[in-house]
């Protein structure tokens, strides 16, 4: 199985950095990570990949992207 979680913060970073960012549901559904985990690998992992993580709440769901400088 897909047990690396490189390869899980990857599929992250892919959902956020496409145009219309991911919520926090649609990145738990992409990696079986609970809700904790995907908030910390945004807070930890991704931002020392360089990302700034962005969110906007749409129609009442808060949706995050990201961007490289």
């Amino acid at each position: 199985g897909d047990t690396k979680p490189s390869s899980k913060l990857d599929r992250i970073e892919t959902l956020l950095l496409e145009e219309g960012g991911a919520s926090i549901a649609e990145m738990m559904a992409a990696t079986g990570w609970q809700q904790h985990s995907v908030r910390g690998a945004m807070a930890g992992a991704l931002r020392r990949r360089g990302l700034v993580i962005t969110s906007d709440k749409i129609d009442g769901l808060r949706r995050y992207r990201a961007v490289r400088p």
